[in-house]
């Protein structure tokens, strides 16, 4: 309710509107409109078939900037007294606070050396190696194995796994003193970069495994761990089509000052938004693996996603989100994009609980390891 004053002659009058106010309360009152609708949208992502609408996987890669908006936009309207508005985007902001947990976990208590764990709790590893070449687009297989190492984890999947690297180099072979078995898959996919085989390293008996279908990118391995069988799952979507130069493009602000701006963003979207829906096809195969498995799940690898997306509610569906359980902070897996996107996941069925959640900083690729214990636990009935 605006504010009022007696005027000398004892009449009830408003104050006159200030005129620059008025214009700032006009122009973000169309803002309002456009991101309040944009927030609707988005949370429809993740239910949303890209294959019916392209457009809403996009939505999904700004949804962290654009749920910041509307809680900017809510506290502004509410200063201003302007209840219904400020209403409307307090709706919006409740409604994405579901989606919080997906982006960012507060620390609420501080951890001072390292944390013990009982002899049941076990440690996995996902990791796109991107072909063993490095930032420099050196030879990074070495700098990889120390890293596996210095890690010591029981379970690893690297994805982008080049055979012809690993092969010259002596030290990866000297994991097999490490790791009880080493199993080298190949998805024939036509895309030079999946081309690639993917690999998974076990300190556990393998007891059999294979890949889900050539056109999924996904692969399984049975593990023995103590007296039951644990299938992993390690995946690697179709990419996003985002290469060095679009990276360039944004992080640099290019798209502020190139004259052809309009027409790299199209291609861009048109791009992301194609392969978009080609992952889909790939979650929805995947996603009936797994659920026809009848054994405890660990499901892993480079999604190519972002958390609020089609494929990450379809992949995770009765699975536990390892950094919605006991991740800290904001996370991220993809170095580039401004460091913003986590695409790199591990989920674990019922029967195996996260107690850790960690993303060790290393530049051996551009993506970032995902490193996770877990611990067997009851079934229930």
């Amino acid at each position: 309710m605006a504010a009022e004053y007696y005027s000398e002659y004892g009449r009830r009058e408003k104050p006159k509107r200030n005129p620059l106010m008025w214009l700032v309360d006009t122009a973000l009152a169309f803002v309002t409109a456009a991101v309040a609708v944009t927030m609707a949208l988005t949370l429809l992502v993740p239910v949303v078939d890209p294959g019916r609408v392209w457009i809403f996987p996009v939505l999904g890669l700004a949804a962290p900037a654009t749920y910041i908006a509307t809680v900017l936009l809510a506290l502004y309207w509410i200063v201003r007294w302007r209840w219904g508005r400020a209403g409307l985007m307090l709706v919006l902001v409740f409604a994405g606070c579901f989606k919080i947990s997906l982006f960012y976990r507060p620390e609420w208590r501080r951890v001072y050396g390292e944390e013990k764990y009982d002899r049941s709790a076990f440690k996995v590893m996902t990791y796109n190696v991107r072909c063993f070449f490095g930032k420099e687009g050196q030879s990074s297989v070495s700098d990889v194995v120390r890293f596996i190492r210095e890690t010591n984890a029981d379970i690893v999947c690297l994805q982008e796994f080049n055979l012809r690297l690993a092969a010259r180099d002596d030290s990866f072979e000297g994991l097999r003193d490490l790791y009880r078995d080493i199993r080298l898959f190949h998805a024939d996919i036509a895309d030079s970069t999946y081309s690639e085989p993917m690999a998974i390293l076990s300190k556990y008996r393998i007891l059999r495994s294979g890949e889900v279908s050539a056109a999924a990118a996904a692969v399984w391995a049975d593990l023995l761990i103590g007296e039951d069988t644990v299938r992993i799952f390690s995946n690697h979507l179709w990419s996003t089509a985002i290469n060095a130069a679009d990276d360039e493009f944004i992080t640099r602000r290019g798209f502020l000052r190139d004259t052809a701006r309009e027409e790299k963003m199209r291609s861009m979207f048109r791009r992301y938004g194609a392969n978009c829906v080609i992952r889909a096809v790939q979650a929805d195969s995947i996603a009936r693996e797994i659920g026809a498995t009848g054994t405890r799940r660990i499901v892993c690898g480079d999604f190519n996603d972002t958390p609020v997306s089609y494929v990450y509610r379809t992949m995770s569906r009765d699975l536990t989100d390892a950094f919605r359980k006991c991740g800290r902070g904001y996370s991220y897996t993809f170095l580039g994009f401004c460091n913003l996107l986590r695409i790199d996941y591990m989920f674990s069925s019922e029967g195996l609980e996260p107690l850790s959640y960690e993303v060790p900083d290393v530049d051996f690729s551009d993506h970032l390891p995902v490193v996770v214990r877990l611990r067997k636990t009851a079934i229930s009935d």
